[in-house]
């Protein structure tokens, strides 16, 4: 995950590096290997999740960015490591709040999210290129670069720093920088509430000509963040 606060270049000990892994992506957003073979894909933001790695091996074209790729991958695998522990030690805490369906226990969430961190930062040392640092709601890419963007665990989570119009500004963008399909997911804040703004927000892009839907997706781990958003940009 990238940080919320948003500047040039983010202290590292402000940012917290954890992802998830390619098959928690296929879940949470009922992908289709296939079907998305020949298509240019953006991860935004991607923190230390292992799709781009993952995908690139699989024969897509996977990009990735995020504010954390200012900084090494060496120094990013460090504190994703410490990351991961901290996050251990608080999920003790806070077992409930979450559906321990998918991981069977904390055991096993951290052997995932230790498996992504390792997939990202290798890959991020093999093909640097994939990593492209931005600092949202402003992306450093062409118009209608890509064909999808898949945008995980950001938008609406932390929806108590990241107002409704740095909402707007950055679905703006990755509108620009796509030409068919954005998908987000969840759509709860960290509390696991539904998003306050989600209609308001749904409205504004209908106005602008796309197509929006929400889907249920084979994916629960946080308490009802189990749906996505899909937006099909108007042609």
């Amino acid at each position: 995950m990238s940080r919320v606060e948003q500047s040039a270049k983010l202290d590292l000990e402000r940012i917290v590096f954890i992802g998830r892994t390619f098959e928690e992506y296929i879940d949470m957003f009922s992908l289709s290997i296939e079907e998305w073979k020949g298509k240019k894909i953006l991860d935004c933001p991607a923190g230390a999740c292992s799709f781009t790695a993952v995908g690139n091996q699989l024969g897509l074209d996977v990009t990735a960015c995020d504010i954390a790729y200012d900084h090494s991958g060496e120094d990013l695998k460090n504190k994703g490591l410490q990351d991961i522990e901290h996050a251990m030690e608080h999920m003790q805490k806070v077992q409930s709040n979450y559906v321990w369906d998918y991981f069977e226990d904390i055991e096993s969430l951290r052997k995932h999210r230790l498996s992504a961190l390792n997939d990202c930062t290798n890959d991020m040392a093999e093909s640097s290129e994939r990593y492209v640092p931005v600092t949202l709601p402003s992306l450093p890419f062409k118009d209608g670069e890509f064909d999808f963007i898949l945008s995980a665990h950001f938008l609406f989570m932390y929806a108590d720093r990241l107002d409704y119009q740095f909402h707007i500004k950055t679905l703006n963008e990755l509108l620009r920088v796509t030409k068919e399909e954005i998908r987000i997911f969840p759509l709860v804040d960290l509390e696991g509430k539904r998003y306050e703004h989600l209609d308001q927000l749904v409205s504004f892009l209908t106005e602008k000509g796309c197509t929006v839907e929400e889907v249920q997706v084979p994916y629960e781990f946080q308490t009802n963040a189990n749906s996505m958003l899909k937006i099909y940009k108007s042609t």
